[in-house]
């Protein structure tokens, strides 16, 4: 990883909806629709992140590091909460293509990803949908998520399966 982020002045040129303070954003992320994007306070984003947001929105909220490689495709909307830790490769999609139904238009399918605070999404796991990954989740890596998932519990697989109760502290 490069480890080399954005000055102060090159964010503010980004022109966030909303950024606040201790910003570590890589120099090799890429970022479209910055506009409909707010970033709270002590956010990480780690090199060759791609965030799209050109036709959604994309809320992160405080103390939140993304893990390099990850993808969020904010087509819908995708609302990340705080004190979360999302690993290397993540992908998220709020927009998605509608398979069930043809037609000579293309049609798309917006939906909504909330993240809840306090949860670990491993490696490699890909996101779809309308999903609300509840507080204090755990998710395994090389996971596939289409669903709510409930609050301090552990889940891993494609397709997901609950594996254990989270203790709290």
């Amino acid at each position: 990883m490069n480890s080399e982020f954005l000055t102060k002045k090159e964010l503010k040129k980004i022109n966030f909806k909303k950024i606040g303070a201790n910003i570590k954003i890589s120099k090799n992320v890429t970022i479209i629709g910055a506009s409909n994007i707010s970033i709270g306070s002590n956010v990480r984003i780690d090199d060759y992140t791609i965030i799209s947001a050109k036709e959604g929105k994309l809320k992160i909220g405080s103390n939140v590091h993304i893990g390099g490689q990850s993808y969020f495709g904010c087509g819908g909307e995708v609302q990340i909460e705080n004190n979360i830790n999302i690993s290397q490769g993540v992908k998220v999609y709020s927009k998605l293509d509608n398979y069930l139904e043809h037609s000579n238009k293309h049609s798309v399918l917006l939906k909504k990803v909330v993240i809840k605070d306090k949860v670990i999404i491993g490696s490699g796991t890909v996101i779809v949908g309308n999903a609300t990954i509840d507080e204090g989740t755990t998710i395994g890596a090389l996971s596939f998520v289409k669903k709510d998932l409930k609050s301090w519990s552990v889940y891993a697989g494609n397709p997901i399966k609950f594996i254990k109760a989270r203790k709290k502290k």
